[in-house]
């Protein structure tokens, strides 16, 4: 097994100009090129503009920035006002108490990702006879692809989701707190668990009920309005009875921990060091395809998927949108989510925005002729991509084992949840928050008792698995070996807390505060900037806005602010609370395609 993906294959990068106030992009691009595999290097022709630039021996160099939209020498954006305008802030102030940032530089570390594998399958693309030399990277366009489900959601021709901010109670919804202190989450996908566990502690069936579909409505919508009543009765029951009581309905808890509490796992010191797991399974030739990408660098590649909800999905979608032709393996009658409302011509919009660039083919994966199915697909396939549970491959004989006995040069990848750590629940968006740290640092950061219920590990997970895939890709193109590489959210949040680990202090001001018609988001990353916010508010900043702040900025619409503060070269923007305004928003529409709801363009364009 190689320690990293594209370990000892020659490929180097140089980094380049980072937006002024974003320093936490060019270190998440930085270490994940680490990580990776990659050796920095002082390459020729490096672009005074470009973020970085990658080289490989066997192709030529590949050239990133970002695009007009933000800009290298841009005072406009930082890691908060990115977050504040491309709407993460308002489906994250959904159930934490109106619209605010994570506490996290989550948007640093997935455009970091999706930096380095635009540049990643460039050099792919030119091994295969293609002219990709330069790839602009758009910083908004992944700040919205991490919120396209919940937009997809509000954009809807027929019956949007209108949930604003600070709609829902901070405190009714999960996670849960027992009598002796235990915070921590709940984890079912079946019902009756649900139901089961409620019944032993003492609670009315219609209670459960309600509590339920509030329950699920996580992933779909970003809130959980628990009955009240199921909250209290939990704060006066003992951790070790409610544990109890889990293990007889067959159902999880998973305790909130704090990051000093995950890097004693003895999982930690094995995981931590990459997100990604390598191994090489076959010593056969590389059949290269006679396609000749042109204008996107996967084309020719083709790609199996059978995944199940965001993580799976979306790795798949990001490769799609590179190029690849994505066969999306759906159980027969369809994946069940493809009715989730809201619906446009016959199809979950939350669902198609994840997979419109795919094709599907309707297969029980379960039977032996749907499983021979699956082999000549993969016959004739680059990449097998999937995210069931635990040893469901190896069950169902789609283990990269043997895969690779039909196709040798194959890329197996993995999406899971819990990597190596052996953890007694299902691997999901909020356990592994609540397990890696993650949940207690969105906690502490946002004055509320867990994590987000943003999907936010199900996102990063995915574009982390994607990055994965196509390393693997130039790894096997390098070697001629087909390989298997994995990646879980657990990975992904490794990830992105010691990105927040690494990243520097602030000048001491960053907040969101309420002006005349919205919301303001500012982040001072500077003491200069504190300076001249000081000079403009006529008062001393500090860490804690105060109600003379407060007042001074409602006497004047956001807009004003905006060009008052930027003209100081503070960074600022206009939260973005209402996902269905962004069809409107010049900044923000060009990126998106207007249909039957608002789905994300790619946010990378190659020349």
């Amino acid at each position: 097994m190689a320690e990293t993906i594209l370990e000892n294959l020659g490929v180097n990068w140089r980094p380049g100009t980072v937006p002024q106030d974003w320093t936490e992009l060019g270190a998440s691009v930085s270490r994940q090129a680490a990580l990776l595999g990659m050796q920095e290097a002082n390459l020729v022709d490096n672009p005074a503009d470009a973020l970085c630039s990658l080289h490989h021996p066997k192709a030529g160099a590949v050239h990133v920035g970002l695009g007009d939209d933000i800009g290298s020498g841009s005072p406009h954006i930082t890691e908060s006002t990115l977050q504040a305008v491309c709407g993460l802030m308002s489906v994250h102030g959904r159930a934490s108490g109106g619209p605010q940032p994570l506490g996290l530089p989550y948007l640093s570390v997935l455009t970091g990702a999706v930096t380095l594998q635009s540049g990643l399958a460039g050099l792919l693309g030119q091994m295969n006879g293609g002219a990709f030399e330069k790839v602009e990277v758009s910083a908004l366009a992944c700040g919205l692809l991490s919120v396209s489900q919940y937009l997809a959601g509000a954009s809807a021709q027929e019956d949007p989701e209108q949930i604003a901010p600070g709609s829902t109670d901070p405190v009714l919804r999960p996670p849960f707190t027992s009598a002796d202190g235990v915070v921590f989450e709940i984890e079912t996908l079946d019902s009756a668990p649900w139901r089961r566990f409620w019944e032993i502690l003492g609670l009315d069936p219609e209670t459960a009920g309600r509590a339920w579909t509030a329950f699920l409505l996580r992933y779909a919508k970003a809130i959980a309005p628990i009955p009240g009543v199921c909250l209290q009765l939990l704060s006066e029951v003992p951790y070790s009875r409610i544990s109890e009581a889990a293990g007889k309905a067959g159902l999880a808890l998973v305790p909130v921990r704090t990051l000093d509490q995950r890097r004693k796992d003895p999982d930690y010191a094995r995981d931590a060091v990459s997100p990604w797991k390598i191994s090489c399974d076959s010593g056969l030739p590389y059949l290269r395809h006679g396609v000749r990408p042109n204008e996107l660098p996967l084309q020719g590649i083709r790609v199996i998927e059978s995944c199940r909800r965001i993580q799976g999905p979306l790795a798949g979608h990001m490769l799609a949108m590179l190029g690849a032709e994505v066969i999306r393996l759906e159980p027969p009658g369809g994946d069940p989510l493809r009715a989730m409302p809201p619906v446009a011509n016959g199809c979950s919009v939350r669902f198609d925005a994840l997979n419109h660039l795919k094709q599907v083919r309707q297969v029980d994966i379960k039977s032996e002729a749907g499983r021979r199915q699956v082999y000549e697909y993969v016959r004739e396939s680059d990449v097998f991509l999937h995210n069931w549970a635990p040893g469901k491959a190896a069950q169902l004989r789609l283990d990269a084992q043997n895969m690779h006995a039909i196709r040798p040069d194959l890329v197996y990848s993995y999406a899971g949840g819990w990597g190596d750590a052996n953890i007694a629940a299902p691997g999901t968006d909020f356990t592994v928050q609540a397990w890696s740290g993650v949940a207690s640092a969105i906690a502490a950061s946002n004055g509320i008792r867990g994590g987000s219920l943003f999907t936010v590990l199900d996102v990063l997970g995915g574009v982390v698995a994607s990055l994965g895939t196509t390393a693997a890709l130039l790894r096997r193109a390098s070697t001629g070996l087909g390989c298997s590489v994995e990646s879980s959210l657990l990975g992904a949040a490794d990830l992105l807390m010691q990105s927040a680990s690494l990243s520097q202090a602030k000048g001491g001001f960053s907040k969101v505060l309420p002006t005349r018609d919205g919301m303001l988001a500012i982040e001072c990353t500077t003491e200069g900037h504190r300076q001249a916010l000081d000079r403009i508010l006529g008062m001393t900043c500090s860490g804690q806005a105060t109600q003379a702040q407060q007042i001074s900025l409602a006497s004047d619409p956001s807009d004003i602010w905006v060009s008052r503060l930027r003209l100081e070269g503070i960074p600022c923007s206009p939260v973005v609370s209402n996902l269905a305004d962004m069809a409107t928003h010049g900044q923000l529409a060009r990126h998106l395609n207007h249909k039957s709801y608002s789905s994300v363009n790619c946010p990378w364009s190659f020349s």
